[in-house]
């Protein structure tokens, strides 16, 4: 629930925060842990940053002081990794990730002693399990969501392997990665501080590519190899665990290995099932009616709650029951395969193919159109992007189906995009 708030420092960055289409609504609850985590004087100067990654220099412009002292800050920023620092060509360049999948998570993500870890774990337990506007703005606004459910690879038959594409896979995904990093997983770590916490591993959430390097350089997470991420995969199968990680082809930033009591995107997924909060896998379970003994070990693996025992309607043995699938809330994880003991449920392919953006742009442009903040991904401070950042967006919006770029073009009434997009069309 909203509620009227003071201009501050900290209303500022909460302004700030929301010109990304990642969010964060504002209520009390948010103010108090936007405290813990920053001073005053942090959330003043951090409310200025653009939404765009950024060098120390311009920092220093936006900011108002010298090199030096600009350097001094955003290094202690990204040592609590509040800000996330990416090596480009031998150059730190910054960013302000969004609460969720961002700042919210890493200051959980290890034991640390400079903040109340269970105060903050209770408050961001009101704020995001109780109070809900946070979840349900995060996940259910538009069509294109952070997450994506990635494939129980075990449940896979061989012909259904033929038909899982690289980044499908999350052992793909640990192969390939330019660094990848083990971390504690932040929603049973915050469950641990509430006694609600399960029996699944804590360190067990994995980060790639650029995420990982900046975890790992600032001790937020430990370097793995791939050998070691894929022995915590096959954990994670062991545990029924569901993977959920960045809805992305290319360069995925992280896979988290959730449960359905502890982990919010799950619980998420089934209090707002209406409203698919995840994209699910291209399959789907298919149960077989006359193998199924109603042992009810998929409803009880089932994370969502798709899985339901019903009767046979057998009048010869009308205490039988078998297994029943909800189609329209099921994501197609897989997990119910692997624990039916009569072999009974397998994976086929869905109708249609589930689409994923190409890479963390792609995805941030396609939530902005949907949500209404493309204009603060072009615009900064009400000045206009470089030409190779501006391009790189632009290059997306030209891509979108016709009716997405009629509806970013209605958010930047911009004569110079509707110029584009319809020469664009033109060739």
């Amino acid at each position: 629930m909203a509620h009227n708030i003071n201009d501050s420092s900290y209303s500022q960055l909460v302004r700030r925060l929301n010109l990304h289409p990642q969010g964060a609504p504002p209520s009390e609850l948010l103010f108090k842990i936007l405290k813990m985590l920053f001073s005053q004087k942090e959330a003043e100067l951090i409310s200025l940053l653009p939404v765009k990654p950024f060098t120390v220099e311009k920092a220093s412009r936006i900011w108002k002081t010298g090199l030096a002292g600009a350097q001094k800050l955003l290094d202690e920023l990204a040592d609590r990794a509040i800000l996330v620092d990416i090596d480009r060509n031998g150059k730190s360049v910054y960013v302000l990730p969004p609460p969720m999948a961002g700042f919210f998570e890493f200051s959980l993500m290890r034991v640390r002693n400079d903040i109340n870890q269970k105060a903050l774990s209770e408050l961001f337990y009101q704020y995001l399990n109780v109070e809900e506007d946070f979840i349900r703005d995060l996940f259910t606004r538009g069509e294109t969501q952070l997450g994506r459910t990635f494939v129980h690879e075990p449940a896979l038959s061989h012909e259904n392997a033929l038909y899982v594409l690289d980044y499908e896979r999350a052992s793909n995904i640990i192969k390939t990665a330019s660094h990848r990093a083990i971390g504690v997983c932040y929603c049973r770590h915050k469950m641990l501080h509430m006694n609600k916490n399960c029996k699944a591993p804590l360190e067990i959430c994995m980060t790639f590519n650029n995420s990982a390097g900046s975890l790992i350089k600032h001790g937020f997470a430990r370097k793995v190899s791939v050998s070691e991420g894929l022995e915590k995969l096959q954990q994670a199968y062991e545990y029924g665990l569901v993977q959920f990680g960045e809805n992305v082809r290319k360069n995925v930033n992280f896979i988290c290995n959730c449960c359905g009591c502890c982990c919010e995107a799950l619980i998420t997924a089934r209090r707002f099932a209406i409203l698919n909060p995840l994209h699910t896998t291209n399959f789907i379970p298919e149960i077989n009616k006359e193998t199924c003994t109603g042992c009810g070990k998929c409803v009880e693996a089932c994370p969502v709650e798709a899985m339901s025992l019903v009767s046979s309607n057998n009048p010869d043995k009308p205490k039988i029951k078998h297994a029943r699938l909800n189609q329209d809330i099921c994501l197609g994880c897989g997990v119910c395969v692997r624990v039916c003991p009569q072999d009974s449920i397998h994976l086929k392919s869905r109708p249609k193919r589930v689409i994923t953006p190409l890479d963390g742009v792609n995805r941030v442009v396609l939530m902005a159109v949907e949500r209404g903040t493309l204009q603060n991904l072009i615009f900064d401070n009400q000045v206009l992007w470089s030409h190779r950042a501006l391009a790189g967006v632009l290059g997306v919006i030209l891509k979108l189906p016709p009716f997405k770029q009629i509806l970013a073009n209605q958010q930047l009434k911009s004569r110079y995009l509707e110029a584009i997009v319809r020469r664009i069309k033109i060739y």
